[in-house]
C-alpha cells in the first residue's frame, strides 16, 4: 500500500521535501512508518518524541493501523483561506476588519490583540519570520476554537486572524478581536484565545537572523481537543 506523507517546518528540511509517498506492507502502523523514515532518515530519531502525527487529519498514537491511500501528516511542536470570523491570510491584516467583525450592539467591550514581528529574539537581531501551517487542520481547529469561546457565552463574538508567508519586523502576524457586554471578560477571552491558538493550531514559524542563519522555533508539543477530519473536495 502508499501513504502520503506531509512533513512541516525542521521536518520537511530533514525530508528534503514537504510531500511524498511511501510504499508499506499491508497492515502496517505509524511505528512502522516512523522506522521505515528514520531509516532513511536517520536525523528524524531524536525529533520522534516531540512530533504529533495526524492520519487523515486526526492526531493518532503509534498504534494506528494504516490503510492504503492515508494522508500522514508529521508535525513538529508549534511556535506558539477560511471565509469565517477564524481565518488564515496571505496578505496584511488590518485592525479595521477585526473590529468589523466583533462589534455588537450588546456590546460595551471590545479588545484586540495585535501580535507583530519583533527585531530581536533571545538577543539575537531578526530581520524576518516565515509562517507556514498545515492548512486544513490550522483552519478547522480555528474556527473551533472561536465556536467554542463564543458557545462559552463570556464573549458575543470573537475573530482569530492568522498571516502566512514572509513577514518583515513590524508587520502584523495575528490579531485577536473579543467583543463582550463587559471590559473583563473581553480581556480573559482574547487572552484565553491566544494560548489555545499557541497550542493547539499547527502552524509554524521559521526566525530569520541578521546574521544570515535561520531557525525553526518549535516549543510546544501540538495538542488539540477533539479530532478533525479531513473534508473531501
Amino acid at each position: 500500500m502508499q501513504v502520503h506523507v506531509l512533513a512541516f517546518a525542521s521536518v520537511s528540511d530533514v525530508l528534503g521535501t514537504r510531500e511524498t509517498s511511501v510504499a508499506l506492507p499491508d497492515g502496517s502502523s505509524v511505528a512502522d512508518l516512523k522506522v521505515l523514515l528514520e531509516q532513511a532518515h536517520p536525523q528524524l530519531g531524536p525529533m520522534w518524541e516531540g512530533l504529533a502525527v495526524a492520519v487523515n487529519g486526526t492526531l493518532e498514537e503509534d498504534s494506528r493501523q494504516l490503510a492504503d491511500d492515508d494522508e500522514v501528516a508529521l508535525l513538529p511542536p508549534v511556535s506558539g483561506g477560511s471565509t469565517g470570523s477564524a481565518t488564515l491570510v496571505e496578505r496584511p491584516i488590518t485592525v479595521a476588519e477585526i473590529v468589523a467583525r466583533v462589534e455588537h450592539p450588546g456590546c460595551g467591550a471590545v479588545v484586540l490583540f495585535a501580535g507583530n514581528v519583533r527585531d530581536d529574539h533571545q538577543g539575537r537581531p531578526v530581520r524576518a519570520i516565515t509562517y507556514s501551517a498545515y492548512k486544513p487542520m490550522a483552519e478547522a481547529q480555528l474556527e473551533r476554537i472561536q465556536a467554542e469561546l463564543e458557545a462559552e457565552g463570556e464573549a458575543k463574538r470573537v475573530a482569530i486572524v492568522h498571516r502566512l508567508g514572509d513577514l518583515e519586523v513590524g508587520e502584523t502576524s495575528v490579531v485577536i478581536g473579543v467583543s463582550s457586554p463587559h471590559r473583563a471578560s473581553a480581556y480573559d477571552v482574547n487572552r484565553r484565545a491566544l494560548e489555545r491558538l499557541k497550542a493547539e493550531v499547527p502552524i509554524w514559524k521559521k526566525e530569520h537572523y541578521a546574521d544570515g542563519e535561520e531557525r525553526w522555533r518549535e516549543e510546544e508539543s501540538l495538542v488539540t481537543k477533539q479530532p478533525f477530519q479531513l473534508q473531501e473536495e
